[in-house]
């Protein structure tokens, strides 16, 4: 089937692939904080260490990611839902609250989530409606939780264990994720 711009059959694609949740930060030249939620983030390159997130030209923080040198990624927990919401908010008082600290650049970090990666400017593409950034990462923070996983349009927790390989099925009926219930139709 052919895609046009404006398909929503495209849209409906590109939602029922499975991704994890991030939150990506930085600050202007004038210490203001600014990010938004990305499902959009990969891995590109081992050396250099290298990963990549995309933000719509739209985006009210374009301007302080477009200059910016620096930023954070925040790969987010099932306990991170509001923060992805509130970060997919445009005009949401973003950090009021959310336990955002200052790293040693002046970033907003928050810990506690699955991973953590600090970032310079490696290289930044126009991506048609579209930025694309990416960041060689200069530091890596594991958590001990999980991530949750982003699929058509709601938030799944990936099942508590360990990261071995799943057993050959069982018997029994396995237990289904846990989903939280959200539409976030522009993702």
């Amino acid at each position: 089937m052919p895609v046009e711009a404006s398909s929503s059959a495209f849209r409906e694609a590109m939602a029922s692939f499975p991704s994890g949740a991030t939150i990506v930060t930085t600050s202007d030249a004038d210490g203001r904080w600014w990010g938004f939620t990305a499902s959009s983030f990969c891995s590109v390159s081992m050396d250099p260490p290298l990963v990549l997130t995309c933000l719509a030209s739209t985006a009210q923080c374009f301007p302080a990611f477009a200059a910016a040198a620096r930023w954070n990624i925040h790969v987010l927990q099932h306990q991170h839902a509001d923060l992805a919401i509130r970060f997919a908010t445009r005009g949401a008082a973003k950090f009021d609250g959310a336990g955002f600290q200052p790293d040693a650049d002046g970033l907003p970090f928050l810990s506690g989530v699955s991973i953590s990666l600090r970032c310079t400017t490696y290289s930044k593409v126009d991506g048609g409606d579209h930025m694309v950034l990416i960041g060689q990462v200069e530091e890596v923070g594991l958590g001990e939780e999980m991530p949750f996983v982003y699929f058509r349009r709601k938030f799944h927790a990936l099942p508590a264990g360990d990261d071995k390989a799943a057993p050959a099925p069982a018997a029994t009926r396995p237990q289904p994720p846990v989903v939280i219930e959200l539409d976030l139709g522009w993702m």
